[in-house]
């Protein structure tokens, strides 16, 4: 899961970085040679794209350093906590769901992934199978138990056990 994030923010990178390099530089050429810079929307909203794309990257290497302190180590395996598989269930309708604990806005909702920060993510953390938890939602308050869960260690298939 962590090199699957290391890789997407990578290519996010070099995205941004062609776009910083040779994209954006372009535009703003095309953008002087018509002429009045004062009423110039392209050359304006070129400068603002290039703003955002720098405090893009920023953002990009500074996830990169979080994802770099991550201790394989310190991550519970009797617990939920990052990159844990969960299956929960609904304690009003008996619904169930499976999730994964992602890291950050790096998720994959086709993964079924959701975001450590996210309402559900926050109840979830250090919980075990038979905790129920209780999470507010803009249109309700959604009571869930855990009925199983797999560590990223079992996940990734480095569980010892």
């Amino acid at each position: 899961m962590l090199d699957e994030i290391r890789e997407r923010l990578s290519e996010e990178t070099e995205r941004l970085l062609h776009e910083l390099e040779v994209v954006l530089p372009r535009a703003i050429q095309h953008a002087l040679e018509l002429g009045d810079l004062r009423e110039n929307s392209e050359y304006h909203a070129a400068l603002e794209r290039q703003g955002f794309v720098h405090a893009r990257l920023d953002y990009i290497r500074r996830r990169l350093g979080e994802l770099a302190d991550i201790d394989m180590e310190s991550i519970p395996h009797d617990r939920i906590g990052f990159g844990s598989r969960v299956t929960l269930r609904d304690v009003e309708d008996g619904s169930t769901e499976v999730y994964t604990l992602a890291f950050g806005e790096h998720i994959d909702v086709e993964k079924d992934e959701i975001s450590m920060a996210s309402p559900i993510g926050r109840a979830l953390l250090g919980r075990q199978p038979g905790d129920e938890i209780s999470v507010s939602l803009p249109r309700a308050t959604v009571r869930y138990q855990v009925v199983e869960f797999r560590s990223i260690h079992e996940v990734a298939g480095l569980d010892d056990d």
